[in-house]
C-alpha cells in the first residue's frame, strides 16, 4: 500500500538534516557534484542546472545587510505562464483603510475551527498590521487555521517575510531551500519571495476531522529580521545565532500541475506551472529560511531588583531608519527565574509608544489571570495603558519573594513602532471578547497620607 501524503510528510520530517547559523554563509547539495565552485554562474552549471540568484536587499546595501543566495535549479523561476489575480480570502494587506485605528484594549480569543479541507493559505485570517505593502514599511498580523496539507499548491509572498510562530500542531514547510519542521515552541522564517508549501504532520488520532493547526504569523514588510544587538550585556545571550537552524537542498522533481500562489501588493495572484517551483537541487548563500526553538532562549533578567523592560526577551528586531527603533521586535517570555528583591515581579503598568500585540502558544501568561487563551491574543496600541489584572496584582504584591521559576506559560509579542489597525474582520469577529476593560476594574485606591 502506497503512503498517502501526510505519512510521507511525517516521514520526510523524521528524516530532516540542518545547517547551523543565523545569518551565514550556508551552502548545500541533494546530489553531489550540483555546486559549482570558484563561481557563481559558470557558463554550464553542472548536472544541466540553471544558475539563479536570489536578493532579499539590494545589490548596494552594505555587506553586514546584504542578503542574498544562488539556487541551481532543473528549471529557471522565469518559466512560468502569465498570473491572474484570484480571491483573497481573510488576507489584508496594508494600508489598512477598512477601519480606523482603535486606541482601546483589544482582546480575542483563538480562531474557530475551520471548514474540512482548509490548508495553510485558505486558512490566514489577517487580525490588522501598519504601514505600506508598497513602500516596504510596515508589519501585518495573521493568524491561521487549518486542517489540511497545501496539496499540489505553493505559496510566496512577494510583500515581506513571513515569522511564522505554531501554536498548536507540528508543520513540515517545504521550501526552495530544502525542508524545515516547526512546532509549537518553535518559531519558522520564510524569506521574501520563497515560494514553499506547509504540510500537516499530525494525524486525526479518532479517524474523524483532521486535526487543526494553529498559530500566529508575522508578516514583516520592513528591512529583513536580525538578531538585536548586546550592547552592554556583552558577547552572549539572548537569541545564540548557533541555535537557529537553515535547511539543507531538497528538492522535488516533479512534471504535473501545480499551482503558485503570489502576493503581490497586497492581492493574490495564481498560476498553474507544469512542474514543481521548488525543484533547487543545490544553493549557496545567506538569505535562507530557518527555524529557532524558543525554548533555548538565553534569558537575562535582575538578580538583584525591579522587572526589566521587555525589550531584554527580543529574538529579532526588524531596523528601522531610527536607531533603536524597530519596524517590529519578536519578543518571547521564555522560561525563566525571577529572584528580584522588594520588586513586583509580573510585568509593570505600562504605557508604550510602541504597540503591542500579543500571543500565547502554551499555558498562561504571568499578567493575566484569565481570558488569555493559547491561540487568542491581545491587542495595545501606543499610549494604551495595560498592566496586570487585579487579581495578578493583589497576589504579586502580597507573595513572598522567594525565587520563583515562571515556567508554566510561553508567550510572545509583537512590538511595532506605529499603531496596528485591525481589519473590519477582526473588530466584528465572534471570537473578539467583550469587556476586556473589565480585568482591571476592582483595583482599588490604596493611597494613604
Amino acid at each position: 500500500m502506497s503512503d498517502t501524503g501526510d505519512e510521507q510528510a511525517r516521514k520526510s520530517a523524521g528524516a530532516l538534516a540542518y545547517s547551523a547559523g543565523f545569518g551565514n554563509e550556508h551552502s548545500s547539495e541533494a546530489v553531489p557534484g550540483a555546486l559549482p565552485h570558484g563561481r557563481n554562474a559558470p557558463q554550464r552549471a553542472p548536472l544541466g542546472l540553471y544558475a539563479e540568484q536570489l536578493s532579499g536587499t539590494a545589490f548596494t546595501e552594505p555587506r553586514h545587510s546584504n542578503r542574498r543566495s544562488w539556487l541551481y535549479r532543473i528549471r529557471p523561476s522565469a518559466a512560468h505562464p502569465p498570473f491572474t489575480r484570484t480571491g483573497n480570502g481573510n488576507i489584508s494587506s496594508a494600508p489598512f483603510t477598512d477601519s480606523a485605528p482603535d486606541p482601546n484594549r483589544l482582546r480575542w480569543s483563538p480562531l474557530p475551527e475551520p471548514p474540512e479541507g482548509t490548508d495553510f493559505v485558505a486558512g490566514l485570517w489577517t487580525l490588522g498590521g501598519n504601514g505600506d505593502v508598497t513602500q516596504r514599511t510596515g508589519m501585518a498580523v495573521h493568524l491561521y487555521a487549518a486542517n489540511a496539507s497545501m496539496t499540489d499548491r505553493v505559496f510566496s509572498d512577494a510583500d515581506g517575510e513571513l515569522l511564522i510562530v505554531p501554536e498548536r500542531g507540528a508543520l513540515l514547510l517545504r521550501t526552495e531551500f530544502g525542508l524545515l519542521r516547526a512546532e509549537p515552541g518553535h518559531m519558522a522564517l520564510i524569506p521574501r519571495g520563497v515560494r514553499f508549501r506547509v504540510e500537516l504532520l499530525e494525524a486525526a488520532s479518532d479517524g474523524g476531522q483532521s486535526p487543526t493547526a494553529r498559530g500566529y504569523v508575522c508578516e514583516n514588510y520592513g528591512q529583513p529580521f536580525t538578531l538585536p544587538e548586546l550592547g552592554p550585556i556583552g558577547a552572549n545571550g539572548l537569541a545564540n545565532a548557533r541555535d537557529f537552524l537553515a535547511p539543507t537542498a531538497a528538492y522535488e522533481d516533479a512534471e504535473r500541475p501545480v499551482e503558485v500562489i503570489n502576493k503581490f501588493c497586497g492581492n493574490l495572484w495564481s498560476a498553474t506551472y507544469d512542474h514543481s517551483p521548488l525543484d533547487v537541487v543545490a544553493w549557496h548563500g545567506n538569505l535562507v529560511p530557518y527555524v529557532y526553538d524558543l525554548r533555548r532562549f538565553n534569558v537575562i533578567g535582575s538578580i538583584s531588583y525591579d522587572h526589566p523592560d521587555p525589550s531584554i526577551f527580543t529574538v529579532l528586531t526588524s531596523p528601522s531608519d531610527t536607531p533603536g527603533l524597530a519596524g517590529v521586535d519578536f519578543v518571547v517570555f521564555a522560561p525563566r527565574w525571577l529572584v528580584g528583591e522588594d520588586t513586583f515581579r509580573p510585568p509593570y503598568f505600562h504605557r508604550n509608544v510602541m504597540s503591542e500585540y500579543m500571543g500565547l502558544i502554551e499555558g498562561a501568561y504571568d499578567a493575566k489571570a484569565e481570558g488569555f487563551l493559547p491561540g487568542g491574543g491581545s491587542l495595545h496600541n501606543m499610549m494604551s495603558a495595560h498592566g496586570p489584572d487585579r487579581e495578578t496584582f493583589d497576589k504579586a504584591s502580597a507573595a513572598e519573594l522567594r525565587p520563583q521559576k515562571v515556567d508554566n506559560g510561553l508567550a510572545f509579542m509583537f512590538e511595532t513602532r506605529w499603531p496596528v489597525t485591525a481589519t473590519e474582520r477582526a473588530r466584528t469577529a465572534d471570537h473578539l471578547q467583550a469587556g476586556y476593560d473589565d480585568v482591571w476594574q476592582g483595583l482599588e485606591r490604596h493611597y494613604r497620607r
